[in-house]
C-alpha cells in the first residue's frame, strides 16, 4: 500500500483550494475584463464610423473617388484606424492602409454581410494584411431614397487589449504565488507540530532495526503522544538485553561456519535451503545472499546431490557418498548427510557437509598411472632380459646364437639404463625447482642451441636429415644452459626420428619483451589433434610400436615441459597429420619475468 506522510495529508486540500479559488477569480476577471474591453472597442469603432459617414456619403454621391481615397487616408492616420469603403458588391473602393486594387472582395466578411442586411456588423479575426488580431465594425451608407449604395468599415488592432490582459494574469499569477506561498508555510508549521514527535518515533523505530539501543524519546507533546513514546522506551529497555544475547551468539555462530573449509548446505524439511557457507557458493558458483529460501532444485544443478540431499531429508540415519561435479574438468565431492534437529530433537530439515577430494584423487589416480606405466615400460626390458639369459644358458655351443642373444639382453639392459637414468633425471628436474631452484645465469641462447644441435648432428646425418638454424647471436637470456640443452636434444632426437630421410629440421629462435621463443620443426608424420593435450605426459606414446623400436623411453617430451616449468616457463606444440610437427619452448628473459610469472603460479 502507498501510504504518504502525515505532512502530505494535511495541507495540500487547503492548499488547492487556495490555488482553484485564485484560478477562478483570475479566469473571471480575465473574461469580464476582455469582454468589457471589446465592446468598448466596438463602440468606439461605430462611433467613428458614424462622425466620417456625412463626409464619405457626399464624396461618394458626387463620384469624387480620388479625392475619397484622400480623406480616408487622412482621416485614417488621424484616427489611428483602419478605414475601408466598400461597394455593395463586396469591391474596395478605398482604404487607408493598402491599395483597393490589390485587395480581395469583402463581400463575405462577417460585419460586412451584416452591414449589407442593413444593421452594424462586427467581427474579430487575424488579419492576412496586417498579420495580426483585429476587431472589424461595418455599417451601411443610405443614399436619399434610403438604397444601400455603400459600406463604411473601420477596424482596430487588439494588441493594446491582449497586452493588457497578459499584464493582468501575470500581476494575478504573482499574487495566487505569494498566496500560495503564505499557505504553503502555514499549513507546513501546523502540520510539523503534529507529526515532529511521530517523526521522531519512526527515526528511532528504524535505529532499534539497526540494533542501536542507546537514547530514549522524549515523553512531551500531547497526552496520546507522551504515552506512546513511554510505551517505545519500555520497550527498548526490555529488547537491548535479549538483542545483545541474540547477536553475540549469531556472531559466534557466524564465525564457526565460515571458518569451516568444507561446504556446508542447511536444507528446511521443504527442501528450502537455510543457509550456505562461503565453501559451499564458491564450490557451486553461488550467491550466499540469493540462495536462502530457494529449493534445491531451484539452485542445485547435480542431480546426484538433488537426490543424496532429499534422502538426508527422509532418513534418520546418516547418509555419505562421493558425487562427481562437471563433466570436462570432474571435480569429486565427498558429502555427509545427517537430520538437523532443534534443541527440543524435533527434524527441521538437514545438513550436508561436502569435502572436495578432487585433489586426492587426482594424486592416487596419478599414483596409479605411474606405477602402472613405470611398471609396464620396466617389465618389458626385464622379461626380455630374462628371457633371453634363460636361452643363453641352453646357447652356448652355438656362437652366432650366443652372439645373438648377448644383443639383445645388452639392448634391453641399455633401454633399462635409460629409463632409470630419465626418470631419475625428472626427479631430480622436479626436487630443485619445488626447493632450491635451478641455478640460472645470462648466456647466449645461440650457443645453446649449437651444443644441442652437434649432439644430434650425427644421428641427423646417418638418417639424411637436414637441420637448419635460424637463431640470432645477440638473443640473451637467464637460463640454466644444461638444462635447456637437454630439453633441445630430446626435441631435435624426436624430430629427427619421426622424420622421413631427406627431409629438414628447423630450429627458429626470437625473443620479445617478456620471453625466448624456441620452435624446433620437423615435416614429419605428424600427430592427430586427439593426442597434442597428452603428448607431455609421462610415458605418453602416440605410435607405442614405433616409440620402442625407436628406442624411446617415453619420459622425453615429460623432461622437456618440466625444463620449462622449472624456468618459469611452458610449452607448447602445433601439428597437422602428415605435414609434420611444430615443438615450442617459452622462457622468460629476467629475473623480474620469472618472479611475476611464479607469482600468478601462486595466486
Amino acid at each position: 500500500m502507498n501510504r504518504r506522510r502525515l505532512l502530505w495529508q494535511l495541507y495540500p486540500s487547503y492548499l488547492l483550494i487556495t490555488l482553484l479559488s485564485l484560478l477562478a477569480v483570475t479566469i473571471y476577471t480575465a473574461r469580464t475584463l476582455e469582454s468589457f474591453l471589446l465592446d468598448e472597442t466596438k463602440s468606439n469603432l461605430e462611433a467613428r464610423a458614424r462622425l466620417i459617414e456625412p463626409e464619405i456619403t457626399m464624396l461618394l454621391r458626387d463620384g469624387l473617388f480620388e479625392r475619397l481615397e484622400q480623406v480616408v487616408r487622412v482621416l485614417g492616420e488621424r484616427s489611428g484606424t483602419r478605414i475601408t469603403i466598400i461597394r455593395p458588391d463586396g469591391i474596395v473602393l478605398a482604404d487607408s492602409e493598402k491599395d483597393p486594387a490589390t485587395m480581395d472582395n469583402h463581400g463575405d466578411r462577417p460585419e460586412v454581410v451584416v452591414a449589407l442586411q442593413g444593421g452594424a456588423g462586427s467581427s474579430t479575426r487575424f488579419s492576412d494584411t496586417l498579420l495580426q488580431d483585429m476587431m472589424y465594425v461595418a455599417i451601411p451608407l443610405h443614399d436619399g431614397d434610403g438604397e444601400l449604395f455603400a459600406i463604411v468599415r473601420t477596424s482596430e488592432s487588439l494588441q493594446a487589449i491582449n497586452q493588457a490582459i497578459h499584464v493582468l494574469l501575470v500581476s494575478i499569477a504573482i499574487g495566487s504565488l505569494i498566496v500560495a506561498v503564505l499557505a504553503a508555510i502555514v499549513s507546513w508549521v501546523s502540520a510539523r507540530r503534529i507529526s515532529l514527535p511521530l517523526e521522531r518515533m519512526k527515526l528511532r523505530a528504524r535505529r532499534i532495526a539497526a540494533g542501536d539501543m542507546s537514547g530514549r524519546l522524549p515523553e512531551e507533546g500531547s497526552e496520546e503522544v507522551a504515552a506512546l513514546a513511554a510505551a517505545i522506551n519500555l520497550m527498548l529497555i526490555r529488547l537491548d538485553d535479549r538483542i545483545r544475547i541474540i547477536e553475540r551468539q549469531r556472531r559466534e555462530q557466524q564465525a564457526v561456519f565460515a571458518s569451516i573449509s568444507d561446504g556446508v548446505l542447511a536444507v528446511d524439511a521443504g527442501g528450502r535451503l537455510l543457509t550456505v557457507n562461503r565453501a559451499a557458493a564458491r564450490m557451486f558458483d553461488l550467491r550466499r545472499s540469493q540462495v536462502r529460501g530457494r529449493t534445491i532444485h531451484e539452485v542445485i544443478r547435480n542431480e546426484t546431490l538433488r537426490r543424496f540431499i532429499l534422502e538426508s531429508l527422509r532418513t534418520e540415519q546418516e547418509l555419505e557418498d562421493e558425487i562427481m561435479l562437471g563433466e570436462l574438468d570432474p571435480r569429486y565431492i565427498q558429502v555427509h548427510g545427517r537430520p538437523l534437529r532443534d534443541e527440543n530433537a524435533v527434524s527441521m530439515g538437514a545438513v550436508v557437509v561436502l569435502n572436495d577430494v578432487t585433489r586426492l584423487r587426482r594424486l592416487e589416480k596419478a599414483r596409479r598411472d605411474f606405477v602402472a606405466n613405470v611398471s609396464h615400460e620396466l617389465r618389458t626390458p626385464v622379461t626380455s632380459i630374462i628371457g633371453y639369459v634363460e636361452t643363453l644358458a641352453e646357447a652356448k655351443e652355438d656362437p652366432a646364437d650366443f652372439e645373438r642373444f648377448i644383443g639383445v639382453v645388452r639392448s634391453q639392459s641399455d633401454r633399462l639404463a635409460a629409463i632409470i637414468e630419465d626418470l631419475l633425471s625428472l626427479a631430480r628436474i622436479e626436487r630443485d625447482a619445488e626447493t632450491r631452484g635451478i641455478e640460472r645465469y645470462e648466456t647466449t641462447v645461440r650457443e645453446i642451441v649449437d651444443s644441442a644441435v652437434a649432439s644430434v648432428e650425427q644421428i641427423a646425418e646417418t638418417r639424411r636429415i637436414r637441420i637448419e638454424l635460424d637463431v640470432p647471436g645477440g638473443i640473451r637470456a637467464l637460463l640454466n644452459p644444461p638444462l635447456v640443452e637437454q630439453a633441445l636434444v630430446n626435441l631435435l632426437s624426436n624430430a629427427i626420428k619421426y622424420s622421413e630421410a631427406g627431409t629438414t629440421v628447423r630450429v627458429n629462435v626470437d625473443r620479445t619483451e617478456t620471453h625466448v621463443h624456441i620452435r624446433v620443426a620437423d615435416e614429419g608424420v605428424g600427430i592427430e589433434q586427439i593426442h597434442l593435450p597428452r603428448l607431455f605426459e609421462r610415458f605418453y606414446r602416440v605410435d607405442k610400436g614405433r616409440s620402442r623400436k625407436e628406442g624411446g623411453t617415453g619420459l622425453g617430451l615429460a623432461i622437456v615441459k618440466h625444463i620449462a616449468l622449472a624456468h618459469g616457463g611452458r610449452v607448447g606444440v602445433e601439428s597437422t597429420p602428415g605435414k609434420g610437427s611444430v615443438f615450442s619452448i617459452y622462457l622468460p628473459v629476467s629475473e623480474t619475468q620469472i618472479r611475476q610469472l611464479s607469482l600468478l603460479e601462486t595466486m
